[in-house]
């Protein structure tokens, strides 16, 4: 696959288009997002299995709203039965298994890397704030191995960004497809860069909102409650915004072609 090198401003484009696909459907989006958003609170609440499924299921998360955001795009209602469409081509679904077994055990691999050898210091660092009843030593023990534990999930998580539509639409090995995808996320990192800040600055701007609805006087646990649909159609727009990265950065300009999920072009050997 040949991936473009981007401007940095691409990374705010991709927020504005992801915005302008949501408003299409809204309905469907935010319906999907609240879907994802219960299937993170299933996992929330059932560790350690529960976060080891959902992380397992991201690729097939991933394909699932990269179509929709097809359909979309082309003008196509998107319909219940329609969702799972992409996973019926034969090999699919056990392909994205496959890219999410291996995500998730990666994940686990950069825990134990960067978590096992301060753990003398974060239970040191547990003890003295369990005796002071002040999580301050904890959290500072917690600050080298989070920072290790970051920087390691950011490769793991260029490799897979456009893997599982690689392997769907494009026919690539699972191997090819994490290549294709770690080179495409490095040739664009100040995009990147910009996009992951802008979200951030997009979530952060609703908690703020919420906490200054309790500094005016309402209930916490009802600004709580008012933040939640923001939330869920903020990450609706997170999810829309995918399709635009993977459009722009492969270079991808017939998006009304293969609706059903079937490749967008040929396998290519240039990363």
């Amino acid at each position: 696959m040949q991936a473009a090198s981007l401007p940095a401003s691409y990374g705010w484009q991709w927020v504005r288009d992801g915005l302008r696909l949501f408003m299409k459907q809204p309905l469907a989006v935010f319906t999907w997002a609240l879907a994802i958003s219960l299937l993170v609170l299933f996992a929330t609440f059932t560790p350690p299995v529960g976060p080891l499924l959902f992380v397992a299921l991201m690729p097939v998360v991933t394909l699932m709203t990269l179509s929709a955001c097809k359909h979309i795009e082309a003008g196509r209602i998107m319909l219940p039965s329609m969702w799972p469409q992409p996973l019926m081509r034969p090999g699919v679904f056990k392909k994205m298994l496959i890219i999410g077994v291996m995500y998730a055990a990666l994940c686990i691999a950069a825990g134990l890397v960067s978590f096992l050898p301060f753990s003398h210091t974060l239970t040191e660092g547990m003890r003295a704030a369990s005796v002071e009843q002040d999580l301050t030593p904890f959290i500072s023990a917690m600050r080298v191995p989070l920072a290790l534990f970051g920087a390691l999930y950011i490769i793991i998580a260029a490799l897979f960004w456009h893997a599982p539509v690689l392997v769907a639409w494009h026919g690539l090995r699972i191997g090819q497809a994490l290549f294709f995808s770690g080179i495409a996320c490095w040739r664009n990192k100040w995009p990147f860069l910009i996009y992951g800040t802008a979200w951030i600055l997009v979530f952060l701007f609703i908690d703020l909102c919420a906490g200054l609805l309790v500094s005016a006087g309402v209930p916490s646990q009802l600004a709580g409650t008012l933040q939640i649909p923001f939330n869920i159609a903020a990450g609706g727009v997170l999810y829309c915004s995918f399709y635009p990265a993977y459009t722009s950065v492969f270079g991808i300009e017939d998006t009304h072609a293969h609706l059903d999920g079937g490749s967008n072009g040929q396998p290519q050997s240039q990363p």
